[in-house]
């Protein structure tokens, strides 16, 4: 295995669209990336130029000490999970994963050795003799990771592998996906628009939008300190509530008044110093909490809409500035139309600028 590293990567097309602008990151050898953002953001043109797919208007991009901008991607020494199996139909599950192996010309010994293994690791041991048509989806999904592995390359990528499972199987088989690198220790860089998936797999996120990176950090640094709004509200499931307005301070209380007509109050019982100059207060669904209709921290709220999901509630409730959804525990029991009290977790609040950014 080895390590990657991106300089100020830029891929500008014929016509004049910038589709990556100046990437940099460095993975260690061994790491598992995502880089994750929505459609259009860059995020597989990163990779592709990587794998030598596409070519690099500027920067540098090394695997291991080598500049690979000008290498031919057979020379690369990496293996791509498409998010198309990409199977040769005629052939069985052995000969798919021993082919580019025999294009390599790899010894028939050597062969049957590392197909047996990457079988065994996969659980296809059953399947090999079987053709891509007699396969689930998701047995189709583990041969073309198996073709990947019997390469032993120096680098795993994978562009939105999963995209074409069904739920069940896309967690099932995401959950391989991490047993396998935890066994092969491999290098790895993933793209996903998925978020869970990203939170879930990686050792680092990267998080891109409109060809640039936003933020490059863990799963839980991305999510509790996420460095903008964009990242804030990208990451997590259901989306951060966003207000805009300005925080108010007086010697009886803390609260926090929307720009909006009608003005929406949010009371807080604390708020940091850097809170003063935020323009956007941003709050996780489950940074809300069902309050007695007494409790003077407390805003008022209707209920819209409720989502019960078994191990947590969804509320969708209306303000001035659009719908927002709180998560509560499963034991409370709305219903459409019930007038509650909502608390707002205060010290896991987040602040922003009126640029977007983080106030810490």
């Amino acid at each position: 295995m080895s390590h990657v590293s991106l300089s100020n990567v830029v891929k500008r097309f014929d016509d004049g669209t910038v589709a990556v602008k100046g990437v940099s990151f460095e993975l260690e050898d061994g790491q598992f990336l995502v880089i994750v953002g929505p459609s259009g953001c860059g995020k597989t043109t990163t990779l592709r130029m990587i794998a030598g797919l596409e070519s690099i208007s500027e920067g540098e991009i090394r695997i291991g000490d080598r500049l690979v901008n000008d290498v031919h991607p057979k020379d690369r020494d990496i293996a791509m999970v498409f998010q198309n199996y990409a199977l040769y139909p005629h052939m069985t599950v052995r000969e798919n994963l021993e082919f580019a192996l025999k294009m390599r010309k790899v010894p028939k010994q050597e062969r049957v050795q590392r197909v047996a293994e990457a079988a065994r690791m996969l659980e296809l041991e059953p399947l090999l003799e079987r053709k891509p048509k007699a396969l689930s989806g998701g047995q189709r999904q583990r041969v073309a990771l198996g073709r990947a592995i019997v390469r032993n390359p120096k680098v795993f990528l994978f562009d939105e592998p999963l995209s074409n499972l069904d739920a069940k199987l896309r967690t099932q088989t995401r959950a391989e996906l991490q047993k396998l690198h935890h066994q092969l220790h491999a290098t790895s860089i993933y793209v996903t628009h998925d978020q869970v998936e990203a939170m879930t797999m990686a050792d680092r996120i990267v998080v891109m939008n409109g060809g640039e990176v936003q933020q490059i950090a863990t799963p839980l640094e991305i999510y509790n300190e996420p460095a903008n709004r964009f990242v804030a509200g990208f990451m997590g499931t259901p989306s951060m509530n966003f207000f805009t307005g300005s925080l108010r301070r007086s010697e009886e209380r803390i609260e926090f008044r929307t720009s909006s007509s009608p003005e929406m109050v949010i009371p807080l019982e604390s708020a940091p110093s850097h809170a003063d100059a935020a323009a956007t207060l941003g709050i996780r669904a489950e940074h809300f909490v069902l309050a007695d209709g007494s409790d003077r921290n407390g805003f008022p709220a209707i209920v819209e809409v409720v989502e019960t999901l078994g191990n947590q509630t969804l509320v969708h409730f209306s303000t001035p500035q659009g719908m927002a959804i709180a998560s509560l525990h499963p034991d409370h029991q709305l219903r459409y139309g019930e007038r509650i009290t909502l608390r707002v977790v205060a010290d896991r609040a987040h602040w922003f600028d009126a640029a977007g950014t983080t106030l810490r």
